[in-house]
């Protein structure tokens, strides 16, 4: 009887233990995005103050089109090397610290070392080639732009350096746990918002030294605290350290596909500058709200979720799918419920944000118009987000670099087809596509490895 009894017993106590494991889960990510979720909305209205602020300043013009150019070039290579970092550096350090930690200093320098030789080599080369770009026909943008643009990029170019080594300060500071990094994202915004109140009506060029200035004060905000907690060495000009060889199995791959998915918002820039003078400015505003909306859920998924996967999939990955699958379906109703929001709010959020001085009640017809059509991307976006974090903590790097070629591929064809039927509202639109598209393809590819 006692055997019958453990035998009947036991089942009914594993598949307990599994429901109360996975709400546990649950709650764990419930916490992490609550807290993650704080601080990237307190960064996120730091950034509209910025995004208002320039708005009143400049409104829709040469030298607004010309800034955005510009920053949206050089600021590439940082957008790459902080989305590499986040995903292959942070479960690195965590795996070094727990089976070798004496060798994590060593590693860190070189790390260090390493960084400060790419942003001084990547600067050189970004200035050069964005200086090529802009004597050729091939920027579009009208004459007064160019020269503008022409202007700005050595100073532009230190962006460069100073974004790589912020990137590394904050994929170290996220591996300790910490989620102050995404509050200290608002840093830059700061820094110019303040600089164009204190110093009005001094040309692009108030714009672009706050700029450069702002990303300074952001690398010295993450690396004091590192340096306070000694998690921060003297750099080291080298590779001998045995890890290296584990971080470029993973960053090689993702790199190819992070560069080709960062080309795509250049497709859109290149298509927005042969719409007139303007067109990048307006198509600017709209994404700054969007970017609102894409960012949280961006930074939720990869700072909520990624180390919860990742440490189901350690032990044994039995509950994961059904997990995921859970939260990609309730991120795609969250997403439904802001586009639904969103299509109502868009004139009203533009007008607050933005109509005021040089923006006028026209340019806010035309950002909303482009907003509300971006907005209907939001359920596709969020609940790829999911998948692809999944994807992240099984370190199937092969499989993530696909919704890249997916997504140049489906972005070009779409503009080409949809901007001449639609104008500016076509290049919003073209992203519900390519947003569909992933998803579908995460689902299909991601749900047989459950």
């Amino acid at each position: 009887m006692t055997k019958g009894r453990k035998f009947v017993v036991n089942p009914v106590n594993a598949v307990s233990d599994r429901v109360k494991s996975r709400g546990s889960v649950h709650r764990e990510i419930f916490r992490r995005i609550a807290w993650v979720s704080l601080f990237v909305v307190l960064a996120k209205v730091v950034g509209a103050g910025k995004e208002m602020t320039v708005a009143y300043q400049y409104g829709v013009s040469a030298g607004v089109d010309a800034y955005l150019f510009v920053f949206n070039f050089v600021n590439w290579p940082v957008s790459v090397w902080f989305a590499e970092l986040t995903i292959v550096l942070v479960p690195l350090a965590a795996r070094i610290q727990q089976q070798s930690p004496a060798e994590l200093a060593a590693f860190r320098a070189e790390l260090l070392g390493f960084s400060l030789l790419v942003g001084g080599g990547l600067a050189v080369l970004t200035g050069a080639a964005m200086l090529l770009l802009l004597k050729s026909p091939w920027s579009a943008l009208p004459p007064e732009a160019v020269q503008i643009a022409i202007e700005i990029v050595p100073a532009q170019a230190l962006l460069v350096p100073l974004g790589i080594l912020a990137s590394l300060f904050s994929a170290w500071t996220l591996t300790s746990g910490r989620h102050a990094v995404s509050l200290l994202e608002g840093v830059p915004a700061l820094v110019i918002m303040a600089t164009l109140l204190l110093l009005p009506a001094r040309g692009i060029e108030a714009l672009v030294w706050a700029t450069v200035a702002g990303f300074l004060l952001h690398a010295c905000s993450l690396a004091l605290p590192l340096a306070c907690r000694a998690e921060i060495e003297r750099p080291r000009f080298g590779m001998s350290s045995p890890h290296w060889r584990i971080f470029w199995q993973g960053f090689g791959i993702l790199l190819a596909g992070q560069a080709l998915w960062t080309l795509i918002s250049f497709i859109d820039l290149f298509f927005a500058a042969r719409l007139g003078t303007g067109g990048v400015s307006v198509l600017n505003y709209a994404n700054r709200i969007l970017a609102l909306l894409l960012g949280l859920g961006s930074m939720v998924a990869s700072r909520a979720m990624l180390p919860v996967f990742s440490r189901a999939e350690a032990r044994g990955g039995e509950n994961v799918w059904p997990l995921v699958w859970d939260w990609a379906r309730i991120l795609f109703l969250v997403g439904l419920a802001g586009t639904l929001a969103g299509l109502w709010l868009a004139p009203w959020a533009v007008r607050v944000l933005f109509e005021r001085g040089a923006f006028t009640a026209q340019d806010s017809e035309a950002v909303a118009e482009i907003l509300r059509y971006g907005l209907t991307q939001l359920p596709f976006y969020f609940a790829s987000l999911v998948l692809v974090n999944y994807g992240s903590s099984r370190r199937r790097y092969k499989l993530l670099f696909w919704p890249a070629v997916i997504g140049i591929v489906a972005k070009t064809g779409a503009n080409l087809m949809l901007i001449p039927l639609m104008g500016m509202n076509g290049i919003a639109v073209g992203w519900v596509l390519v947003y569909a598209l992933i998803t579908l393809y995460l689902w299909t590819t991601l749900r047989r490895l459950k």
